[in-house]
């Protein structure tokens, strides 16, 4: 069967599923979380096609919806095949062009403006939902990114009570998501601007990164962040506020929580590590890095620390890695931070640092630490 022949089969698939979805994307709704909705504009976030009628409307019950997913935490952006600038001032006048990050309004396919906004947030397309009201351009985005989440519009009036739409927590990071978000585009502008050395730029940031043990009310975030990361994650193992809590309250474990911010605001929490700590031996169980700080090297910076404690203690440091396919970055980190593999059970590969030589903090920040 051609491409072109699939899609239609898979458009056939969609009319006859109609309100209901694709039965796929049934499935994994119930399974994943969503980060970031993309919508489609003419006939789905508003009534009518704007080329032909420059008058429409919002249609009934949208804006309460982009403002609820905002509240949530959850990313909007839009994938709309029409004029650029017609878009953005019916969007502007409309009050609601603030809520989409990364706006795709081009001729280019509905799968280019989507891969294009995924790699622009920097999430996976298992964690993208996209809302259209034509059956096509839904078949052409399942065909193709078969991760993605693909929604009619008639289903809208369920969409806020789907599980993958509903965050067991909605922190204050959540709720400042979006506005850290359009931050790191501000940051990113002014980088490409910038002219001088890396680390230059970097010390221009002003960064301050805090480092302490994790607190009940950072348990919420601290969660959030287990099953929120994926790439900058040596483990991916997921922990709930419950078990969090009893690691923050254990004798035998650490849980340290880091927070970033620079000259623009705050990024927020950003950083987690758990470490089992045992007399002589300290493991470290889990690190992991918010995306967004993924050019700024405080995941580096977080090891480093966790190195001190360790030979400040006298303990043999060791660390375990689970590779899932996105996270070889951190891998990367623990061997230039100088911890070699010793050994392997199944996928968990166990890491040690001799930790003779203890790495200092870089100039380019300041390192705020909390006992």
């Amino acid at each position: 069967m051609t491409r072109p022949e699939q899609i239609a089969a898979a458009e056939t698939q969609g009319e006859r599923a109609g309100a209901a979805g694709y039965a796929g994307g049934r499935q994994r709704a119930a399974q994943q979380t969503i980060k970031c909705v993309v919508w489609d504009l003419d006939n789905t976030v508003w009534e009518g096609v704007l080329l032909e009628d420059a008058e429409v409307s919002m249609r009934e019950g949208v804006l309460d919806i982009i403002k609820e997913l905002d509240a949530r935490g959850i990313l909007q952006s839009v994938a709309s095949k029409n004029d650029h600038d017609k878009v953005m001032e019916k969007l502007r006048s409309l009050g609601v062009d603030e809520y989409f990050l990364y706006p795709q309004i081009n001729w280019h396919s509905k799968v280019s403006s989507i891969t294009r906004i995924g790699q622009l947030i920097n999430i996976g397309f298992d964690t993208v939902a996209f809302i259209d009201d034509q059956a096509y351009e839904r078949a052409e985005v399942a065909y193709s990114l078969p991760d993605v989440l693909c929604l009619d519009v008639v289903e809208l009036d369920k969409l806020l009570d789907m599980p993958c739409m509903k965050p067991r927590f909605i922190t204050e990071d959540s709720k400042l998501r979006r506005r850290m978000y359009q931050h790191d585009i501000e940051r990113a502008r002014v980088e490409e601007e910038f002219v001088g050395p890396r680390e230059e730029f970097l010390a221009s940031l002003r960064m301050v990164l805090s480092i302490a043990p994790a607190r009940e009310e950072d348990l919420q975030r601290a969660e959030e962040l287990t099953v929120r990361t994926h790439q900058l994650n040596t483990t991916g193992y997921t922990y709930s506020y419950d078990e969090l809590n009893g690691f923050r309250q254990s004798a035998q474990h650490r849980l340290l929580i880091a927070g970033l911010e620079d000259k623009f605001g705050s990024y927020g929490k950003i950083g987690l590590a758990l470490l089992e700590c045992r007399p002589d031996l300290w493991t470290v169980k889990l690190l992991l890095m918010s995306c967004r700080v993924m050019s700024r090297g405080v995941g580096t910076i977080l090891l480093n620390h966790v190195m001190r404690l360790a030979g400040n203690a006298g303990a043999v440091l060791r660390a375990e890695f689970v590779a899932n396919g996105r996270n070889r970055m951190m891998y990367v980190t623990y061997k230039f931070a100088g911890f070699k593999e010793i050994s392997k059970a199944g996928e968990v590969s166990i890491l040690e640092h001799d930790l003779k030589q203890l790495p200092s903090f870089p100039d380019f920040l300041e390192v705020k630490i909390s006992d």
